[in-house]
């Protein structure tokens, strides 16, 4: 896990579930490969880590990731980084997502807005600004009233990755019940969005494939560093 994405998913265990004790929490791709959320999740919740394969940190191991082997309505807090980007059908995991939280329950994710080709073991999708309105419209349609509490675009700092972040909670209902937002505690990001709100933060736009030629320049020269080293 890179070090923004670990970042913000502590920031959001500390903002939203501040003062809240014995929450159950399902994390989807949960493997350690060189982190996980679970090392800054509140102590005294209930951690389950979901994967495909049978690895550090993962609880679960599951065959289907659009049937998740929870009752509906059971889970409080959903956490998802790093993951979405792999899922062929992330829509659909969206809605096992919203299908398993309880009414006030969040649906935290963390994707890639940027970068390059990685498989594990596919790669599939990019996450721009848009996209949280678009999954919360798209969970309207399938029958929750969910709402997307808020999203924005992290700033990179020792690793490529741009972050797509976004809150969404099942039921609008009880939005008024977290206040506060992950971007209001953050000093640096580009297009936020906030509940109930058309206005972008820190609007900024830009052609991504800028973004990557870099990065693969940046790796072409690592590349010809290592070999001029085994040299």
């Amino acid at each position: 896990m890179h070090d923004t994405a670990m970042e913000y998913g502590k920031l959001f265990f500390n903002i939203y579930l501040k003062n809240i004790n014995n929450l159950t929490i399902v994390d989807i791709g949960s493997q350690d490969v060189n982190g996980s959320l679970r090392l800054v999740a509140p102590l005294d919740s209930k951690y389950i880590g979901i994967d495909f394969i049978k690895g550090k940190g993962v609880d679960v191991v599951i065959n289907d990731p659009y049937s998740l082997p929870f009752e509906s309505n059971s889970v409080d807090v959903v956490v998802s980084s790093s993951c979405f980007e792999h899922s062929e059908f992330f829509w659909l995991l969206f809605n096992e997502s919203l299908r398993i939280l309880k009414p006030t329950g969040l649906l935290y994710i963390n994707a890639p807005s940027n970068g390059v080709f990685h498989r594990y073991p596919v790669d599939c999708w990019r996450f721009y600004p848009d996209s949280g309105v678009a999954l919360q419209n798209w969970g309207k349609k399938s029958g929750y009233n969910c709402a997307l509490l808020e999203s924005f675009i992290g700033i990179r700092k020792t690793d490529i990755w741009n972050d797509f972040v976004a809150v969404f909670i099942k039921n609008e209902d009880n939005a008024h019940k977290f206040k506060n937002r992950i971007q209001l505690n953050v000093d640096k990001f580009t297009n936020g969005r906030l509940f109930n709100s058309e206005k972008i933060l820190n609007f900024f736009e830009k052609m991504q494939v800028d973004d990557n030629y870099f990065i693969k320049l940046i790796h072409k020269l690592k590349y010809k560093i290592k070999k001029l080293i085994e040299f």
